[in-house]
């Protein structure tokens, strides 16, 4: 028997945060297109690289800096900075991060931080947009929860509210370009890495193997990393820290994700800087603000506090 589903109701008021607007059938397609045909790329990614050798050195290094990049403009800017304000930037840097994250075609960055604070304002119930436990607990309902949250929730018609979560980022103008340049930002995530492609092998074979690999595998790769935190870090994983929801650990994407998916503790302590903060935890995008702070880029940064941290795994442990 299918159990009931584990998600609040939501009430009156949280409903006008979720659908002040709802976004057009066009919005849906171009979302099914720019997340798709990337991720369709990625699954021919293998047989191309080993059967025709449409590999060279160039695609590596031009997609290995754009994946560095755009991962880091996601969970330094978008995530850590203007979500969370873990850390505060100088305007040169502010204005960078939200570049970089726009280039890894997430959405624009107010959409983006205003989706992420709502996140965390209903981690797990109901008005969380993208939490996998939404349809319910028993293997059928977590199954499609877990699409849901990885992928699914893009095509939901609600939008977040930004009066509501993001009154800041309306207030800036900086940001505000950024957000409404977010079509040309796509443009150039595709077509920078073909252009350098094409100029470091004068060649138009340079440019197409790397449209392909640094473009649409890249771009592939870095949606579906983020995408993992939703889905696999709220469902699978190790609970070092106590939480209000099914927040956890997963140490094998660490790497990759530059430190996000030591999650359980980002739910436990959400402005911290350093989300990986247990020994061997390794967290990338704490050790580039570290550096953005010794170059005085950063400020007021939001750094680990023992004591508090010792609470809270006393909490579990006790």
């Amino acid at each position: 028997m299918t159990e009931a589903p584990v998600l609040d109701r939501a009430s009156a008021q949280v409903r006008s945060e979720i659908e002040p607007e709802p976004s057009g059938t066009f919005e849906r397609v171009l979302t099914g297109v720019f997340t798709g045909v990337p991720f369709l790329a990625l699954l021919a990614a293998v047989p191309l690289a080993w059967t025709w050798g449409l590999l060279g050195w160039s695609d590596v290094a031009i997609g290995a800096v754009f994946y560095f990049i755009t991962a880091a403009g996601i969970t330094v800017g978008f995530h850590r900075h203007f979500t969370h304000g873990s850390f505060k930037a100088v305007r040169p840097l502010r204005i960078a991060l939200a570049l970089a994250g726009s280039l890894a075609i997430q959405g624009p960055v107010i959409t983006w931080v205003s989706d992420h604070r709502r996140h965390h304002k209903y981690s797990d119930k109901e008005a969380d947009p993208h939490s996998p436990w939404r349809f319910g607990s028993d293997w059928k309902a977590l199954t499609k929860g877990l699409f849901w949250a990885h992928y699914g929730w893009f095509f939901d018609e609600k939008r977040t509210s930004q009066e509501r979560f993001s009154p800041d980022l309306l207030a800036d103008k900086d940001i505000r370009r950024i957000d409404r340049a977010f079509p040309a930002l796509v443009a150039v995530s595709f077509l920078l890495p073909a252009v350098l492609g094409g100029l470091i092998t004068m060649s138009w074979q340079g440019a197409l193997t790397a449209l392909f690999w640094a473009s649409f595998v890249r771009i592939s790769m870095v949606h579906h990393v983020t995408w993992s935190i939703n889905s696999i870090c709220h469902t699978f994983g190790v609970k070092d820290f106590e939480v209000r929801d099914k927040s956890r650990n997963v140490w094998w994407l660490a790497i990759l994700s530059l430190g996000e998916s030591w999650h359980n503790l980002h739910h436990a302590d959400p402005t911290c800087a350093r989300h990986g903060v247990l020994p061997g935890q390794v967290d990338i995008s704490a050790r580039i603000i570290w550096t953005f702070e010794k170059f005085r880029w950063a400020s007021d940064v939001r750094w680990p506090n023992a004591a508090r941290l010792a609470n809270k795994r006393a909490v579990r442990q006790g």
